[in-house]
Parts: structure tokens; sequence; C-alpha cells
């Protein structure tokens, strides 16, 4: 069996985004399938999106697994944490050891540990001049990610943003925020969705999640509208 080159498994993963990009899309399965790539590309063993709503708050929007999703509402909620910083200074942040950082960021530093993750790679996603949230890489290993990695995870947060945005929503002001909020109010539904699924057939929040994308996928529908079928009891998953 031949193991795909880096080279290969870089452009194939980018050829799979933007196909997905051309024409109508989900956002949010976009999204997910970038985190997933993520991890699968680079030094990283979870990744998740983070996205602030109209009042500058930062909520999870994407993730690889149900431990990143907590260790990133937690930082959001205590307002500091990696992600939060690359969010604020428009700029990179790396912890090269988190268990060091627990006189910055106690929340987020017990949080991450007890997770098993020892660094984090935090990349903001920009629509100049403003930043619109980040991409964090965590790993079960301490140190930063090699200059290689680092480049191909801000490309990966820059296609999260023309993903959200999207072109032709640069110009106006009113129009990003309503996208922002869509993806939001998307991604509550899915949670509680997940939930419902969870409870219904007594599986994790991760599989609840497959199965909700599976649905969604195979059905050819927006996965908030799979999700608010199944919050109202219209379909079983």
């Amino acid at each position: 069996m031949i193991t795909p080159s880096r080279a290969a498994l870089v452009s194939g993963a980018f050829v799979k985004l933007t196909d997905a990009l051309v024409g109508e899309y989900d956002v949010l399965d976009v999204l997910h399938t970038l985190v997933e790539q993520s991890v699968a590309m680079l030094d990283a063993i979870a990744a998740g999106l983070l996205l602030a709503d109209p009042q500058g708050v930062l909520q999870v929007l994407a993730s690889t697994s149900e431990e990143s999703q907590l260790v990133e509402i937690l930082q959001s909620q205590a307002g500091a944490g990696p992600c939060v910083d690359a969010f604020r200074t428009g700029t990179v942040v790396t912890v090269r050891d988190i268990a060091a950082e627990s006189r910055h960021y106690p929340a987020f530093v017990a949080a991450a540990l007890s997770q098993g993750f020892q660094s984090v790679h935090a990349i903001p996603m920009r629509v100049r001049p403003h930043t619109i949230g980040a991409l964090n890489l965590f790993r079960s290993e301490k140190g930063g990610l090699s200059e290689e990695d680092a480049a191909i995870g801000q490309a990966l947060a820059d296609v999260a943003t023309i993903c959200i945005m999207h072109e032709r929503t640069f110009r106006e002001n009113t129009v990003i925020t309503e996208q922002l909020q869509r993806a939001l109010n998307s991604r509550v539904l899915i949670e509680q969705a997940k939930g419902v699924i969870a409870q219904r057939s007594n599986v994790n929040m991760n599989e609840a999640f497959n199965r909700l994308r599976a649905y969604a996928r195979s059905h050819n529908e927006p996965m908030h509208t799979s999700a608010e079928n199944v919050i109202n009891n219209l379909i079983t998953v």
C-alpha cells in the first residue's frame, strides 16, 4: 500500500475544501470538514473554530471532538486563553507548554491538561481590518508547529474566513453581521439536535453529530434543517 506524500495530502485537502465552496454549500458542513482536515494534515490531535457573535463574544462553530469543544467553550466563557488573545490581537498565538501558562489562563490550562492537550496554536480569522474569530490547533506534545505547518494552518484559517463571509459580503457590514448570526443560530440548532439524538439512541455526542451530518448529506439538505426536524420530532436519525 502506497502512503500519500505530504504534498498530496495537502493539495487533496484544499481541493476538497474548494470544491465544497462552488455553488450552494452548507457552511457548517464545510467548516467541520476543514477542522477534520486540519487534524489530518497538521501535527495536531484536535481542532476547533471560534466565531465572534455580533456582541463580540466568541462561540464554538466547529470542532473535531467534544474534548476540544469543551476547552474552547471554557476559554471563551472565562474571557482568557490563546484563542481569545488571537482574536483580540489579530495575531497568531502559540503556547508551547500549556502547563506553564496556569498563571495567565488558569481555567483554560486546567481544562486543556485534563483532556491531554500539552500545546496549542491559535490563528486569527481576519477580514481586514477586523478579526471575526480564530482557529485552534491542539497538540498532545509540547512545542510549536513547524514553519510549514503554521503556514498551512494560516491557509486553513483563511479558507474558513472565506467560507463564512464569501467574497461578495466583504463590502457591506450589515450583510456580514447577518451572515455571522445565521451561522451561529444554525450551530445552536445542531447542538440541541445532538442532545436529542444522543438521548434517544444512547450514543455519545460525537456519534450523534456524525449521524446528523450523514442524514443531512444523504438527504441533500443543510444540517440546520435536519437539526430542526429532529428537535420537532419530524425525523429520527
